[in-house]
């Protein structure tokens, strides 16, 4: 019994013993429990680079293209160069400078190129040709310097009526602008180079920057954007005539429309590359003959009309005003707010509005 007694008094001892000890954490509510956070070691931590901020200093976007370029490019005015579309040039030289590029018929059903661009280079741009009086009304509406070799009489009477600053290659400017090419026919053979440009503005005496006043041709959006249409554009096909029928393939890779005219790819001799477009504008006019020889003219002194616009792969019904003494057009969409376009170049058709059915467009 003893024995036994002694046990217990053993245990006993050892449970108030253990009931003595202090839990450090016994006066502490769980809320205050602070958790043991354990950072990695130094060199195993991750750097996090900030993404930098783009910027624009220096630039402007272009009213042409909507594009960021340099303040002394996006602010100075541009050039409309008249190009000879004719079989035996159908590559012209410098053509793919052109920022935004017109075409529409002239006599015989042969088609002209008007290219408007603000960064024109080099020594061989061309083949030049004469002008005509509605490509010189759109010239107008860009506050373009207009550089063509020739005109008509119609030309001539438009040139003066809205004061466009040109420079004509049949002028005492001529010799300073352009050069003939002796090895080719003429009159497929006239070309300006960026040197008698300048010393052409220079002898003129135009001012070679927009006026404070000046407002944008295009609205365009910020990034690139795809139309909410159904109507799928892979294809497009512009017949002009029996002469010439250029046509456009869209490309899914880079989202553009690459140019072919004559059954071959429509090039650039300068670069040898193939012209690509953002934006197509086909611009159905009121276009007829003036006179016994099939000079033509289109309706635009005080002028509507409507049209597509294609980008993307998709096209969309829009409609355009023009007036002429204002040097004012716009183009609308199909709810009747001002169009907005993607930023890049853009080919525009003057396509005759009784001939829509010629414009072909296949998915």
């Amino acid at each position: 019994m003893k024995k036994i007694a002694y046990m217990i008094l053993i245990i006993l001892t050892l449970v108030l013993l253990a009931g003595c000890k202090k839990d450090k954490n016994n006066d502490k509510a769980i809320t205050e429990y602070e958790p043991k956070i354990t950072l990695p070691p130094k060199n195993n931590q991750v750097e996090i680079t900030p993404i930098p901020e783009e910027t624009h200093e220096g630039e402007v976007r272009s009213t042409l293209t909507g594009l960021w370029v340099a303040e002394e490019i996006g602010r100075k005015r541009p050039y409309a160069i008249q190009f000879s579309n004719f079989k035996t040039v159908r590559n012209q030289w410098g053509i793919s400078q052109g920022d935004i590029v017109y075409e529409a018929i002239v006599e015989g059903g042969i088609t002209r190129l008007l290219a408007i661009g603000e960064n024109f280079s080099g020594e061989r741009i061309g083949s030049v040709r004469s002008s005509r009086h509605y490509f010189a009304s759109i010239a107008d509406e860009y506050d373009a310097i207009y550089i063509h070799y020739g005109k008509t009489k119609y030309a001539k009477s438009k040139l003066s009526a809205l004061g466009i600053d040109n420079l004509d290659g049949e002028t005492g400017i001529g010799t300073t602008v352009f050069y003939r090419d002796n090895n080719m026919s003429a009159p497929h053979n006239a070309f300006a180079s960026l040197d008698g440009i300048l010393k052409g503005i220079e002898k003129k005496g135009y001012e070679t920057e927009h006026s404070s006043d000046f407002e944008a041709h295009y609205s365009f959006y910020e990034e690139d954007t795809d139309l909410t249409s159904t109507t799928i554009a892979n294809k497009v096909t512009v017949d002009f005539s029996y002469y010439t029928s250029p046509y456009f393939t869209y490309n899914t890779e880079d989202k553009l429309y690459y140019r072919f005219q004559f059954n071959e790819e429509h090039k650039d001799s300068n670069t040898d590359k193939q012209l690509t477009f953002k934006n197509i504008i086909i611009q159905f006019v009121k276009q007829r003959p003036i006179d016994k020889n099939d000079y033509q003219t289109i309706d635009f002194e005080d002028a509507t009309g409507s049209g597509y616009y294609i980008t993307n792969g998709k096209k969309v019904d829009i409609t355009w005003k023009k007036n002429e003494n204002n040097k004012w057009m716009r183009y609308y969409d199909e709810s009747g707010n001002e169009l907005t376009i993607n930023p890049g170049k853009t080919y525009i058709a003057m396509f005759p509005n009784n001939r829509v059915e010629d414009i072909v467009i296949d998915n």
